[in-house]
């Protein structure tokens, strides 16, 4: 076979390998618990881990050498000490390399790593290099999937701006239900696309403990646990999250047949380009009330940007909670560039003061998303993402309160008479970051195996 007709052959077993996902639909059975920030979610995941009996999957997009990240790598480690399969997939360019003290924690664990595009020079052209593995998800035993935009990195601790006074504001959620077979199915595919891959972190295993768990091993007891856990899917439906999580988590207990209607959206380059988009659009264009959308990176097309003027014209309450301090310059002033646009259409914009803003989440009446995808073209296009959506008055009034909470207490409204009396060297530099930023989703191009 020629190397043309061998590429084309793998194209087509890669794509129909993807298949297998099933199309996103809103389903009953579950039970959703709201983590706000690190503080919340990692000593649930911590928990939810060393409960593990069977597997645990994990996908990250930073993995930091902080305290919260090596408290989850130790969790992962004790997990696989005790014989559990851990799968641990990062992104080649939000983590690049692990630090030493990582690498400690790793070796000899038995916890394996694979790299998603690992980064060969971050001087290179490639337009492919701003394809990334940018959701956070966890699996565990495929009985609770976490999924939101909380990497393993601590709330204090910014990689690029050193430490933080205030903690970064952020959200995830617990989740069980029948999405948890969806996030499993997921994170299952890319393990797989990622054992045929060069990884840039190597396998750690220490020879002479017998239960380190060898890499075919990995791969065969991940199989036998699949198994196991189809022949005993009724029984894990109830199974409790075990004691440590009851004590650290007893809301998601309390809550386990509350019969929540969710969907998982993932995503990707094939199947699933434009599902969180779409998601989006249905939400805003049905909402009568109210929407509240918090984003980190907020630079949405203008399918959405007509979207919320149409919203805001037949009277729905419309507040966005954006970024408030620089991060990253060019996307915090592209953002800025959209901003009158949506002031003179009677949409309320909050910039958030008091730390970096990082959560990814709205609310549309009683709709409610949470999850990794940014609102803008290098989430919405080209990036693997992960959202959860709600259907459910309560869960959706509750995320509304610790928005509405945030921006009381870290939140300076943008006044429509002030942004347009801004400097022109700002002005001028709004537009060429909006000008960039398009140029860039341009050349990047919108198909990719991954």
């Amino acid at each position: 076979m020629t190397g043309r007709g061998s590429r084309l052959a793998k194209a087509v077993s890669a794509i129909a390998g993807r298949t297998s996902q099933p199309t996103p639909q809103m389903r009953g059975g579950h039970s959703v618990e709201l983590l706000e920030c690190g503080a919340q979610f990692f000593p649930a995941l911590e928990a939810a881990i060393d409960d593990a009996r069977h597997e645990v999957h994990l996908e990250t997009y930073i993995l930091h050498d902080d305290p919260s990240g090596r408290r989850v790598l130790a969790a992962l480690a004790r997990a696989a000490g005790r014989g559990v399969p851990v799968a641990l997939a990062v992104d080649g360019f939000g983590t690049p390399g692990i630090a030493p003290a990582l690498a400690a924690l790793i070796e000899g664990s038995g916890v394996q790593v694979r790299v998603f595009r690992p980064e060969r020079s971050r001087f290179s052209l490639d337009r492919r290099r701003l394809r990334r593995l940018h959701r956070k998800l966890a699996v565990i035993d495929r009985s609770v999937a976490f999924i939101g935009g909380i990497n393993l990195l601590d709330d204090h601790v910014d990689p690029n701006h050193g430490a933080l006074d205030q903690p970064r504001f952020d959200f995830a959620v617990a989740v069980r239900g029948p999405l948890v077979d969806d996030a499993s199915r997921a994170v299952r595919q890319v393990w797989q696309d990622l054992g045929s891959r060069t990884p840039l972190i190597r396998w750690w295993q220490d020879r002479e403990r017998p239960e380190a768990v060898s890499p075919p091993a990995m791969a065969s007891a991940l199989s036998r646990a699949n198994e196991h856990e189809h022949e005993h899917e009724h029984e894990h439906e109830h199974e409790h999250v075990g004691r440590r999580a009851r004590g650290r988590s007893p809301d998601l207990s309390r809550r386990r047949n509350a019969g929540l209607r969710a969907m998982l959206l993932l995503r990707d380059n094939f199947r699933f380009r434009r599902a969180i988009e779409h998601e989006y659009l249905t939400a805003i264009a049905s909402a009568r009330d109210e929407i509240i959308i918090a984003n980190a990176y907020f630079f949405p097309g203008f399918r959405l940007r007509r979207a919320l003027r149409s919203a805001a014209r037949r009277g729905v309450r419309i507040t966005l909670l954006l970024q408030g301090r620089v991060e990253y310059r060019l996307q915090h002033y592209a953002s800025q560039a959209l901003y009158d646009e949506l002031l003179q259409a009677g949409i309320r914009i909050i910039e958030y003061k008091t730390s970096f803003l990082h959560a990814k989440v709205a609310v549309a009446d009683d709709w409610a998303t949470v999850g990794s995808s940014n609102i803008d073209p290098f989430s919405l296009l080209l990036a693997r993402e992960a959202n959860v959506v709600i259907r459910d008055g309560p869960f959706a009034a509750k995320l509304k309160a610790r928005l509405e909470a945030a921006m009381e207490g870290g939140g300076k409204p943008v006044l429509a008479q002030h942004h347009a009396r801004r400097p022109l060297p700002v002005r001028l530099l709004n537009w060429f970051a909006f000008g960039v930023l398009r140029a860039g989703v341009a050349l990047s191009g919108r198909v990719s195996r991954y």
